[in-house]
């Protein structure tokens, strides 16, 4: 049931929770909530990975929706990731906001006719600088913030990349690693590469991760932790971008 006046957003998650994250924060729910969400709001869980997606019937109670990171393959045929494209594009269709991060990202790429695949320098995990295009005067939710520099440095984690955006999208950030970072698709979807709502200690966590399993090597993982020694994120920043996207009209 639907409470007058409360707003209500949707988190497509895409990931399971790792046992750092449901240990330390109760699950990547918490993590992305904490990001993006704001008092008098109401957010919903759906575990899209697991198959579980919003009703059709329900999805205009919705003033936006989130879609996470995951460790599949945005390019990927699983039925739940060809599901979640399919949603998108209802989603875009009935003039709702979508916001998608790193793979989220990808996804959108994917579901509107962009290309997506493996990255050409391999995997981008720490902390990163990103380049703001020069105008942004026609994106609506980068206007009114203070001083908006012209670089700004996220958190990042993935090996695949956007490598063409869809007809009608544009590029709205960069960085000398990928060549997409941020792209947006009219006023109501929203694509970022790197990790808004990461902290610090969860890249560490994925890192080691990836070091157990064999998919980094050690050289790289400290390189990795380096970049984010040297400087912080600019979480709030990010929060503030990501929020106005997705709760103004």
């Amino acid at each position: 049931m639907r409470v007058e006046g409360e707003k209500r957003y949707a988190l497509l998650l895409a990931a399971r929770d790792s046992d750092y994250v449901q240990k330390v924060y109760g699950g990547y729910f918490n993590v992305f909530v904490a990001a993006y969400g704001e008092d008098g709001e109401k957010w919903d869980l759906f575990r899209v990975v697991e198959g579980e997606f919003p009703k059709m019937e329900e999805l205009d109670k919705y003033e936006g929706f989130v879609i996470s990171g995951s460790p599949n393959d945005a390019y990927g045929n699983d039925l739940w990731i060809l599901r979640l494209c399919f949603l998108v594009q209802i989603l875009y269709a009935m003039q709702k906001k979508v916001l998608g991060i790193c793979f989220g990202h990808q996804i959108l790429c994917r579901a509107f006719g962009g290309k997506v695949g493996k990255a050409n320098g391999g995997w981008d995990i720490g902390l990163r600088k990103v380049k703001m295009v020069d105008d942004l005067s026609s994106c609506k939710y980068f206007q009114g913030l203070e001083q908006l520099p012209s670089s700004l440095s996220i958190m990042e984690c993935h090996q695949d990349e956007v490598s063409e955006i869809p007809l009608g999208a544009e590029v709205i950030a960069c960085s000398d690693k990928t060549g997409v970072e941020m792209f947006c698709l009219g006023d109501n979807v929203l694509g970022i590469q790197g990790h808004p709502e990461y902290t610090k200690d969860i890249v560490c966590n994925l890192i080691e991760r990836l070091l157990d399993s064999n998919c980094i090597e050690c050289g790289f993982a400290e390189d990795a932790r380096a970049t984010m020694e040297a400087a912080d994120a600019d979480r709030e920043l990010w929060k503030k971008i990501c929020k106005k996207f997705l709760k103004e009209r």
